[in-house]
């Protein structure tokens, strides 16, 4: 359901032109529940009202949303429902972006991440492999619930 103002690109930033750039980051809501409650919008509404302001003020902003998904907060929830976690982040990411649609949001959709997907998580994982082989962090083996690093996951 997109608004009338996402279909004119209001929220889009550009990677070209000659206005000043502003970005404006909001942490990611984990989507561990079935929608928003009033605590995301105590967030979310100031980081959108600055955007707005900085885009009347000329700039060209940047205000992406994404969804960290990763971990127990949204297993739990696949969990308590009895339903597998795929289903129940996409569900709920689902939910949340159109309600965040619905309070008038203003979040260039084209950037969206989602820390559950595996083009992103592929990623966290050479991050934490990385920190690893630089002795930044020992690896739990594997029988307590953790699986062992991978040999390198940066190779599909």
């Amino acid at each position: 359901m997109a608004t009338a103002w996402e279909e004119a690109g209001l929220y889009r930033a550009s990677e070209t032109g000659d206005r000043p750039k502003f970005y404006c980051l909001d942490f990611f809501p984990y989507p561990s529940g079935e929608g928003l409650h009033v605590g995301h919008c105590r967030n979310y509404i100031p980081t959108d009202v600055i955007s707005r302001f900085m885009r009347m003020r000329g700039y060209n902003v940047l205000h992406p949303m994404g969804w960290d998904a990763f971990g127990e907060p949204a297993e739990q929830y696949a969990v308590e429902h009895g339903v597998h976690p795929r289903l129940t982040t996409d569900q709920n990411t689902a939910n949340f972006r159109r309600q965040m649609t619905l309070i008038g949001a203003g979040y260039d959709w084209s950037r969206e991440i989602d820390s559950s997907q595996p083009e992103f998580y592929r990623w966290t994982q050479a991050f934490f492999t990385l920190l690893y082989r630089a002795g930044w962090l020992t690896a739990t083996p594997t029988g307590n619930g953790v699986p062992d690093l991978p040999d390198d996951p940066v190779q599909p």
